[in-house]
């Protein structure tokens, strides 16, 4: 067997890896790695019998027990993960990668898996190995007609490109071997970028990428995000061109263009990144495609406040091809348990609304989950009384519900609710309570934005600007563990008009809690409740009446069990 090897491979290649330590140049990974063949009927015989595809099967199996690994999400089939990666469609299948951490060698790998409908996800064997770069961190995927390209960070030595063009994207090769745009310390000069997170597209036949990172651009040399841009015409050649983004006055201090994607939405671009500072957001602007830049006129956010504990952490992006993006994100524990316990939120489909509002939806075939449908009828919510659907209980649900919210300042939906409410995760409208619209001096009282279909009011009329809703989830009393880490209320801005009802979309899933409302919004928290009998629902019209016009609520199915 050893003569045999030493044939395929080559004396040298092994005496490499039976010398070489995962954390020692060549930072070969001792993963079990194997070669498929190119037609997809091969492919899917290889994989049938495939030694890691059984392992993890095994490793999920031993790990469906926990009460906190979520159903309907997407989890590693073993040890943990951290950012998704190079979200792409290919052939029929949409293809999520992320950092994944294999039992056996804790340096990230891209882990790999498919789905045909962004929801029920297949695992393939890891795509992506270090070497010559010690962990392959974070980047994207650009689809060509014929293969599919990888842009990503290999630590200690700089951004790498690898291209896959076989049916499942079961085999990766690396251009060059080497990195594309090295580390500043390898090239021997003192350059005017950072190289750190890429990302990379195509515009009349050149590629772009972009490499993340921060600048001391602000008063007394305080740091301020940035994205460097490079085009190539090969991949293994890549000059650096300037600063891609102008006109960002929206992110703070502090924040990084990390995990950076940049695609066309609608008829603008959005850039979607992660900031190490304060979480997950997006800069929505033009192209200028002459001067090659960005050029930022409305901003976002995907987590308000930090992302850890429990919160939304980074992106990964898409075009659907119709002129939305899909973006999933990783989500961070807030409780030790076992190692999986990051897992991915359900995938979003964002939208252009108008020139500058970004609408985001559930995407992708949720409904297949659903079963055990139940309702509610059109009843009436008395001012400050709790009202507790006895019938409808779950750890693994879907509700949907409309509520005209008339004068009432806050609707609180509680969830993951123990019979006495020893434990509850509290959802909380509050109308009118965000920000106000601001004033436009020059027009004396009339509100900068209105909402739609106001009316602006006379010169010299005192009637106050249009101001945001508020929705909220507060995790302070979900959980009586001592060990579980709450986050702040997760509190996002939304606005409706004046005659626009409350439409709510809660996932719920062992250990998430997600919600979009009218699908103009959308955010998500992880508990961990401790009480078997914390799977109530209960809603409450705050300070005056409100109406449920309708309730549904459907048990979810686990994506893990055929």
């Amino acid at each position: 067997m050893f003569k045999k090897l030493l044939l395929i491979l080559g004396a040298q290649t092994i005496a490499a890896m039976l010398l070489a330590q995962p954390n020692e140049p060549p930072f070969l990974s001792p993963v079990p790695k194997y070669t498929f063949s190119t037609t997809l009927s091969q492919q899917e015989a290889e994989l049938a019998t495939n030694p890691l595809l059984a392992r993890f099967r095994d490793s999920r199996k031993k790990q469906a027990s926990d009460r906190y690994r979520p159903f309907y999400h997407f989890v590693s089939p073993e040890s943990t993960l951290n950012d998704p990666n190079g979200l792409a469609y290919w052939q029929g299948n949409w293809h999520m990668f992320y950092q994944a951490y294999p039992p056996e060698d804790k340096r990230q790998h891209w882990g790999h898996a498919i789905s045909k409908d962004l929801i029920h996800w297949k695992d393939l064997p890891y795509a992506i190995y270090p070497s010559p770069e010690r962990a392959v961190f974070s980047g994207t995927s650009l689809v060509e007609e014929n293969r599919v390209i990888a842009m990503y960070h290999g630590t200690q030595v700089g951004n790498m490109v690898a291209v896959s063009e076989d049916p499942l994207l079961l085999n990766w090769e690396k251009v060059t071997g080497k990195a594309v745009i090295p580390l500043l310390k390898e090239t021997g000069f003192a350059t005017p970028y950072s190289v750190f997170d890429p990302s990379i597209w195509k515009k009349d036949g050149v590629y772009y990428a972009l490499s993340a990172g921060r600048a001391p651009k602000g008063a007394d040399s305080k740091k301020f995000g940035t994205a460097y841009l490079f085009r190539s015409k090969d991949l293994a050649n890549w000059e650096y061109m300037h600063e891609f983004v102008e006109g960002d006055r929206f992110t703070q201090i502090g924040d990084d263009y990390a995990c950076p994607y940049f695609w066309p939405i609608g008829d603008r671009y959005i850039l979607p990144f992660f900031s190490h500072m304060s979480g997950g957001q997006y800069l929505l602007g033009d192209y200028d495609k002459v001067n090659d830049k960005f050029v930022a006129t409305n901003h976002g956010k995907f987590n308000f406040g930090a992302a850890t504990p429990s919160g939304v952490h980074a992106p990964s992006a898409t075009p659907d091809g119709k002129g939305g993006v899909i973006v999933i994100f990783n989500m961070n524990p807030g409780k030790p348990t076992g190692e999986w316990n990051q897992i991915m939120t359900l995938p979003r489909r964002l939208t252009l609304s108008g020139r500058d509002e970004i609408l985001q939806e559930p995407a992708g075939d949720i409904e297949s989950l659903r079963y055990k449908s139940q309702t509610v009828a059109a009843t009436k919510l008395p001012a400050n009384k709790e009202i507790v659907f006895k019938q409808i209980q779950g750890n693994a649900m879907e509700l949907s519900m409309e509520i005209d919210v008339k004068d009432a300042p806050a609707l609180e939906l509680n969830v993951l609710r123990s019979r006495n409410s020893e434990e509850y995760t509290r959802i909380v409208f509050y109308k009118g309570r965000g920000n106000a619209a601001g004033r436009e001096y020059r027009l004396g009282e009339i509100p900068v934005l209105m909402q739609k279909g106001q009316t602006p009011p006379a010169p010299g009329n005192t009637t106050p600007p249009a101001r945001l809703s508020l929705i909220s989830i507060e995790s302070a009393h979900a959980s009586l563990h001592p060990d579980v880490k709450p986050r702040a209320p997760e509190t996002a801005p939304v606005m409706l008009a004046n005659d626009e009802k409350l439409n709510l979309r809660v996932f719920i899933d062992r250990s998430v809690v997600e919600v979009f409302v009218n699908g103009k919004q959308a955010l998500a928290v992880r508990v961990y409740p401790s009480r078997d009998d914390s799977t109530g629902i209960s809603i409450r019209s705050q300070g005056s009446d409100s109406e449920l016009i309708s309730l549904s609520a459907w048990q979810m199915k686990n994506i893990y069990e055929d």
